[in-house]
Parts: C-alpha cells; sequence; structure tokens
C-alpha cells in the first residue's frame, strides 16, 4: 500500500506533457492521413507515440539525477553562446507552439459560437489569467484542470468513433508497418509529419522540470522508484494521447475516406462535412468541443513552459504574470496580424508554418538531452543503460531526420 500511495504522489505532470502530443497542430496531419490513405499511417502514429514515451522518460530520468530541468542542465554544461542559441531556439519553438494552439482554440471557437477568429484569439490569449489562478493554488488543481480536459477529448473522440462504426479489421491491419509509405511520396510526406510534429520540444523541458515538484527520494533505491513512478505516469497518459490521435485518424478515415473524395487538410471543412458523413448532428459539436479542449490544453502547458525556459537558461526570475503574458503576446501578436491582413482563410496555412517552425527546433531539444543522460559523469548511477542510449539516439536520429524532410517539402 505505500507503494502505491507514493506512486499517487506521482501521477499529475504526465497529463500536463500528454496535452502536447494532441494539440490543434496535430489535427491537420492526423486528418489529411486518414482522408487521404485510410487507416494506413496507424502504425506511424504508433510509432511515434512509443518515441514520444521514452523522450519523456529520459526527462524524468535527467532531473532524478542531477535535480535540474533540461533548460538549467544545458546552461550548466554548454558554453554560454551555445546554451544561449539553445534558449532562443526553445523560446522560438515554444512562440510557435503557443501560436498553434491559440488559433486552433479560436478555430474552436468559431465552430461553437460563429465567433470571428480575431475575436476568438483575444479571448483565448486571455485564458493565462486562469493559468496564473490555479498555480497559486498549487499544481495540484492545474494538473487537475488538465486531466479533466484530456479526458474531455477522449470522450468526445470515442463518441464519434461510436458513431462512425469503423471497421475493427482495417484498423488492426493499419497498425502493421508497410513498406508502401515509402513508395508513395504523399504518404511519406504526411507520415514525416506526424513524425516530426508529435514530439514537441516545450515538452522536453516543461516535464524534466514538473517531475522536480514530487518527492524523489534522497536514497538510491528511492530515486530509482521516482524514475519508475514518474515513467508509468507520464506512459499511461501518453497512451491517451495515443487514442486521441489514432482515433482522429481513424474519426477521418471512415468519414472521409473514399473514391473521389478530396483530402481533408482544414480543420473547419473537416467539421462542415462530419455530420453529412456520419448521419448524425452531434458529430461535429463533439468534434469542435474537442478541440477547444485540446487548444485549451496545450495553450496553458505552453505558457508554462516559456517560463521554465526563461527562468532555466537565463537564470531570470521574474514575475509569473509578466512572463507568461509575454509569451501569450509573442503568439497572439503574430495571429491577428495575419488574419487582419489576409484573412481568415490564412489561418490554417500560419498553422502549418508553425508546424514546420517547431520541427526546426526539435533537434535541439532532442540532441542535449539524450547526450546529457548517456554521461556517466553527470548521471552516475541512474545514468542510462545501453539499451536505451541507442534508442534514444536512434529516436533522435528518426525525428530529427524526419522534421528536416517535412520542413523541406513544405517550403
Amino acid at each position: 500500500m505505500a507503494a502505491v500511495r507514493r506512486f499517487l504522489g506521482f501521477v499529475g505532470p504526465g497529463f500536463l506533457v500528454a496535452v502536447g502530443y494532441m494539440d490543434p497542430g496535430n489535427w491537420a496531419t492526423d486528418l489529411a492521413g486518414g482522408s487521404e490513405f485510410g487507416y494506413a499511417l496507424l502504425w506511424v502514429i504508433l510509432l511515434a507515440n512509443l518515441m514520444a514515451i521514452l523522450f519523456q522518460h529520459l526527462c524524468v530520468r535527467l532531473q532524478v539525477a542531477t535535480g535540474q530541468d533540461l533548460a538549467q542542465a544545458c546552461r550548466a554544461r554548454y558554453s554560454p553562446a551555445v546554451s544561449g542559441f539553445l534558449w532562443f531556439s526553445a523560446q522560438v519553438g515554444i512562440i510557435a507552439m503557443d501560436l498553434a494552439e491559440l488559433l486552433g482554440s479560436a478555430i474552436a471557437l468559431q465552430l461553437l459560437f460563429g465567433i470571428p477568429l480575431i475575436i476568438g484569439s483575444l479571448i483565448t490569449a486571455l485564458d493565462v489569467l486562469v493559468l496564473l489562478m490555479l498555480t497559486r493554488l498549487g499544481y495540484r488543481w492545474l494538473e487537475s484542470l488538465v486531466a479533466v480536459l484530456v479526458l474531455t477529448i477522449a470522450m468526445c473522440i470515442g463518441a464519434e468513433l461510436l458513431i462512425a462504426k469503423p471497421a475493427i479489421a482495417a484498423i488492426l491491419h493499419g497498425f502493421i508497418p508497410s513498406g508502401a509509405v515509402f513508395k508513395n511520396p504523399g504518404m511519406l510526406f504526411i507520415a514525416l509529419g506526424i513524425l516530426g510534429a508529435t514530439v514537441m520540444p516545450h515538452n522536453l523541458y516543461l516535464h524534466s522540470s514538473l517531475v522536480g515538484t514530487r518527492d524523489l527520494g534522497k536514497t538510491v533505491a528511492e530515486r530509482k522508484q521516482a524514475i519508475r513512478f514518474a515513467t508509468y505516469d507520464s506512459t499511461l497518459a501518453l497512451i491517451f494521447a495515443f487514442f486521441v490521435n489514432a482515433g482522429l485518424l481513424i474519426l477521418s478515415a471512415t468519414a472521409f475516406h473514399k473514391v473521389g473524395h478530396p483530402v481533408i487538410s482544414d480543420i473547419r471543412e473537416a467539421h462542415q462535412l462530419l455530420n453529412g458523413a456520419l448521419g448524425s448532428t452531434i458529430a461535429a459539436t463533439l468534434f469542435a468541443v474537442a478541440l477547444l479542449a485540446s487548444g485549451q490544453n496545450a495553450t496553458i502547458t505552453g505558457t508554462l513552459a516559456g517560463q521554465i525556459v526563461l527562468e532555466g537558461f537565463l537564470k531570470i526570475k521574474g514575475v509569473a504574470w509578466i512572463v507568461r503574458t509575454s509569451t501569450r503576446l509573442a503568439a497572439l501578436v503574430p495571429a491577428l496580424w495575419v488574419i487582419a491582413w489576409a484573412g481568415e482563410g490564412k489561418a490554417v496555412e500560419l498553422l502549418l508554418w508553425s508546424q514546420v517552425i517547431l520541427s526546426l527546433q526539435l533537434g535541439f531539444a532532442c540532441w542535449p538531452l539524450v547526450r546529457i543522460t548517456s554521461d556517466v559523469k553527470v548521471m552516475r548511477e541512474y545514468v542510462s543503460p545501453t539499451w536505451v542510449i541507442i534508442l534514444g539516439w536512434t529516436a533522435t536520429a528518426m525525428v530529427v531526420s524526419a522534421s528536416l524532410w517535412f520542413v523541406f517539402k513544405a517550403i
């Protein structure tokens, strides 16, 4: 019973991390993949999720071994020039990610209530005040809110799948890796997009910090147990993220993968077509509610990650509301500018570009994480086992290659 109680003490950070793997930026690739190729790319989502589990485990290991988050560890072990570059890269990635979440929430408000995107963006930007209130009450309140939103997303997608009634045999077949992805350039592009946009750079900084809010213990045995329990927490939460992403692709494949049907890459288009495709008026509403919960969830954690990165790299202990509001404004300004100048039709294009920018930043977070956790001088008895190190470098190479290829094709 003591072990169970201690494990429950580690539950929470995983849900804050998992929301980054089911954010609005992932919806476009899942919708496009399902509408164009049916269930064929489900195995890619599974592979991306397994890599995410591995990277989040390394974040746990880093905090337990060093007492530092990834930003602090980079600052301590790299020159000021390298550390400054890594900070700049992380900050750009967080702004790009926050932009995607802000637009996703604004689009959801438009779908649900007909609110113009420019007004929806302003409304969404104000949720930073909710974050401030919850963190003053303690991280447990914030984690509870995020967990409720994650469950809301999962239930909405689950309900839509029940309405859609996908073919179980076809779904199972989609989880079998296929060489077809390397023969079809369009399929390869979407597969690389799923890989490159699934692992979020800000999550590595966020998780490695949040684990430090738990009682990690003082003895080696207690700390190794902490690594296991914190890994269980993030793994269970990421399983939820996997079902959401896989569910989106399955939903798109069931509703839109038909002969002569155009590829669905616009979230608003998918919303409009869902009712007719599934024959239920509630389907589109559930879709919009899930999108809103996804955007709100991810924007909360993204703003929090911005504070962690700033304090970790630059040792700036600024007032929380100033740091978080600045991060939000950095995403709000370009969103409002594009919507006002180019019109609402360009919002989805801006969403795509935010994912391209995120992909460019990914390697600058994965590389130092794997390198530091592989260093026995730093990690001591908590250094990653050889097989984890091999998997870590392999996953880094795959994610970075996928990101670069995705960016190259997108540009």
